[in-house]
């Protein structure tokens, strides 16, 4: 088991979350990862600060999308930032949810061809290639190609994806696969999708890697590490896909007061209104029961469990507890 940790904008200013990169360097994170959301923080200066902090770990990216960012951007973006990190770049390329690029008023309806085309333009960049492309998404003259060298050319490129065509898709193209595995149960319905994608395309399952983005909340104590999630999951619930919350017996429409108080700016009752049993969207308690929640996603075939979302009620210590105590369980 691979263990990334990934930082959202929630857990402090840009200075404070890449202090926190520096932490899961330090604790034995594989890798380090910024969600690439519309309207918050900006993944690719967070990534080239980070880079210039940290040595070892590596730095992704999480639902870089070719809608918001065109692919000619995307390519240099990630090039320049494997450059800078000498070999530590990881995009990733996709989308979690459609309704984040349609509030710009841009349809991301063909979200499955847009994605194929922007990795085959991205990867072809990379390998010092003239993309004279001429797709269904994408329409580029002979002009299109980069004026430097990148460091790698085979720079892995995972793919965010929902819904079982999308994780077939990231299984079929993708170096790396990184399902929202909000609730950890529903790693059971993303990852064989994944595993099909990748036999439907002639490629062993096995190169895939498979990076569950899961929420963690980890503390001392299993009280404290509940009530934080409340805000996250009353932000975020609304947006999760039926098959994944029917795997702790969840569906869309609980989550339609929610979603309803967020809009109205009511996010104190938002928060209060989120059930114990939503608290299940999260791998949550004390070290050794995130260390059994682990242990029954990578059961279920994840290989990178990648941890994000509050971390816990103090997200250094929680950094710190991963260290001194799951990731050493695993590593053993």
């Amino acid at each position: 088991m691979k263990f990334g940790l990934r930082l959202i904008q929630y857990l402090g200013n840009p200075r404070q979350l890449v202090e926190l990169a520096t932490l899961a360097e330090q604790a034995g994170f594989d890798s380090v990862w910024f969600p690439h959301d519309a309207f918050m923080v900006n993944t690719w200066a967070l990534a080239a600060a980070t880079a210039e902090h940290t040595s070892r770990i590596q730095i992704g990216t999480v639902g870089t999308n070719s809608y918001l960012t065109n692919p000619a951007e995307i390519a240099t973006y990630v090039a320049t930032l494997d450059e800078l990190s000498q070999g530590r770049a990881i995009l990733g390329l996709g989308l979690h949810t459609k309704e984040m690029v349609e509030w710009t008023g841009l349809d991301a309806g063909n979200y499955l061809t847009h994605t194929r085309e922007a990795v085959d333009i991205i990867r072809r960049l990379l390998h010092g290639e003239v993309v004279d492309y001429q797709g269904e998404a994408f329409s580029w003259t002979d002009q299109c190609y980069l004026r430097f060298e990148p460091h790698r050319a085979d720079l892995p490129i995972y793919i965010a994806a929902f819904g079982r065509d999308y994780l077939a898709l990231s299984g079929a193209i993708g170096d790396g696969s990184l399902p929202m595995i909000t609730p950890p149960e529903s790693a059971s319905y993303m990852v064989p999708a994944i595993i099909e994608g990748a036999l439907a395309a002639g490629r062993d399952p096995s190169e895939v890697d498979i990076a569950g983005c899961a929420w963690l909340s980890l503390a001392e104590e299993e009280a404290a590490s509940t009530e934080v999630l409340r805000r996250m999951i009353s932000y975020f619930g609304p947006y999760f896909e039926a098959p994944a919350l029917q795997t702790v017996g969840l569906s869309p429409a609980d989550f339609t007061p929610i979603k309803n108080l967020v809009a109205a700016g009511r996010h104190d009752d938002a928060a209060a209104t989120v059930s114990d049993e939503m608290l299940r969207l999260a791998i949550r308690g004390t070290p050794r029961q995130v260390i059994e929640q682990i242990e029954q996603v990578a059961a279920l075939g994840v290989t990178h469990i990648n941890l994000g979302g509050p971390l816990g009620p103090d997200p250094a210590t929680a950094i710190s507890l991963m260290g001194h105590e799951v990731i050493p369980y695993f590593r053993d």
